[in-house]
């Protein structure tokens, strides 16, 4: 469902990502793991075009889309939710959400939304900055999963939000994955969340993939080390 090949960007003459390839399948959840300033959200930004690539090749469902911008690139099936959700606090819940919709919906909220987000549904009159972090967050996801993708990828979902709501965004993401057939792509430094949820790991460190390990096979200890400060 999602091809990455030889990807390579970073910022003026700075080279960060170094020839990256991932592969993803349809309705897998794969989880990149690392400590701050390894690639990750550098990453997520040139995959969704919003920092250009040097090189390499992205693909989505077999459509190529590295050459395309971001506004484009939604509209053959990727999503984003960025690190620090991003919601525009002085708009409400339901006109976030709305952002997210194609022009065809005419503004209106597909039922299954409020249904995997019920909170949303009772406070889509406030203003999203009048709500909690975890609640942010579900809005931050809704509003990406409005644009009805394919792949979606999450840069950092659980960072300044409470455990007990990082269990029920983990549940949230394997029910979404389940009824949408969705591929999921997500950052993470928090090991307990993305053991709930991934299929496969992989640890970036300094602009390059330096473990991969499927969920049957994790070992705990050695992706630790490279999370620790």
């Amino acid at each position: 469902m999602f091809n990455v090949r030889q990807l390579a960007c970073g910022y003026a003459q700075s080279q960060i990502l170094h020839d990256l390839d991932l592969t993803v399948g349809k309705q897998e959840i794969v989880a990149i793991m690392g400590r701050n300033g390894m690639g990750k959200t550098t990453l997520f930004k040139s995959l969704m075009g919003v920092l250009g690539q040097w090189r390499g090749q992205i693909q989505v469902d077999g459509v190529e889309v590295s050459g395309l911008e971001t506004h484009a690139r939604v509209a053959r099936g990727m999503a984003y939710v960025p690190q620090g959700r991003m919601i525009f606090p002085n708009m409400s819940v339901l006109e976030n959400i709305q952002t997210g919709l194609p022009s065809s919906a005419r503004g209106q909220v597909p039922e299954d939304l409020y249904a995997l987000f019920p909170v949303l549904y009772d406070m889509r009159g406030r203003k999203g900055g009048n709500l909690s972090g975890g609640q942010q967050q579900q809005l931050a996801i809704a509003r990406a999963l409005a644009t009805n993708p394919k792949v979606l990828l999450l840069d950092e979902p659980t960072e300044g939000i409470q455990p007990s709501i990082i269990k029920d965004i983990a549940r949230t993401l394997k029910e979404i994955r389940d009824l949408r057939a969705l591929t999921i792509v997500v950052s993470e430094q928090v090991l307990s969340f993305t053991l709930e949820i991934a299929d496969r790991f992989l640890v970036i460190e300094k602009g390059r993939f330096v473990v991969e390990e499927t969920r049957a096979n994790v070992d705990e200890a050695s992706i630790s080390r490279y999370l620790s400060v």
